[in-house]
């Protein structure tokens, strides 16, 4: 059995809120950078081009590289043999969005009741997604995200008889309706399968999955590779002002699901994927 306290957990997601908001994934800077080598249309190119000078003078002059700093979306995998002092963990993790977002002056977005709209002032509470693993680490993943892009997702619940074909048509329905919306490039994470909620989960659980990686299901990898092919021949382009880069990643997930049901979520998420992974 290992003990940590719960201030671990707080000052972990405080820095790593400062840190997303910050600095682009490695990942996320080398398919822009890719992009920006392979964009063929001069205005497309252009856009790219600026995009690598706001990364830059946000790292620089440590300025968010959006203007929307995000809900704070935490996946936290615990050790089931870890056990947490000091206090709530759930209240620890808060804290921390709560430090990062009013110490790193980062813009609070989140509003207390979703219909009288009263924002909080610190940009809590954050959605928690817990799991728990073998082992004693914990590994904490930070995620905001905007919803410029998260207003475009969606949800489908298809028909067994719709297939592959079915799965398909509703990627990119989800990604033509999101157009410039989404602010392109975008990263599309997918989740298959499950229930309701499971599938919304594994869309947006896909988004933090290293840009240019594939499932090892050989099915799921042709599907991802077709889909970046797909949806980047649609032109809607860097900004949705036309080009040959409309995303930057497909990233699926998968789970077993009903045998009356095939649920798709489809998750987007604009060139600021952010995402910053740390095992304490």
């Amino acid at each position: 059995m290992r003990t940590i306290n719960v201030n671990t957990i707080t000052e972990n997601i405080k820095d790593m809120c400062i840190q997303a908001n910050h600095f682009l994934a490695d990942d996320m800077d080398k398919a822009m950078k890719h992009a920006l080598e392979t964009e063929e249309a001069p205005l497309g190119r252009q856009i790219l081009d600026q995009l690598q000078d706001n990364l830059k003078i946000a790292a620089e002059d440590m300025i968010p590289i959006c203007q929307d700093t995000g809900m704070a979306v935490i996946f936290m995998k615990i050790g089931q043999d870890v056990h947490f002092e000091g206090g709530s963990l759930e209240d620890a993790i808060n804290e921390g969005v709560r430090q990062g977002y009013v110490e790193g002056y980062l813009r609070k977005s989140v509003v207390g009741d979703p219909i009288i709209r009263e924002n909080t002032k610190d940009n809590t509470p954050a959605v928690i997604h817990y799991s728990i693993v073998p082992g004693d680490k914990v590994e904490i993943k930070v995620a905001p995200k905007g919803f410029g892009s998260e207003n475009m997702s969606r949800v489908f619940m298809l028909k067994p008889a719709d297939g592959i074909e079915g799965v398909k048509e509703a990627i990119l329905t989800a990604v033509r309706d999101a157009g410039p919306n989404a602010c392109p490039p975008m990263v599309v994470g997918v989740g298959i399968g499950g229930t309701f909620e499971k599938c919304a989960l594994m869309a947006k659980e896909a988004l933090t999955r290293e840009a240019g990686s594939h499932s090892g299901t050989a099915w799921v990898k042709d599907l991802e590779e077709e889909m970046l092919e797909t949806i980047n021949k649609l032109g809607i382009g860097p900004g949705g002002l036309g080009g040959t880069t409309t995303t930057l990643a497909v990233n699926v997930n998968t789970y077993p699901t009903h045998i009356a049901g095939l649920p798709v979520a489809v998750n987007i998420c604009c060139h600021v994927n952010r995402h910053i992974i740390r095992e304490v």
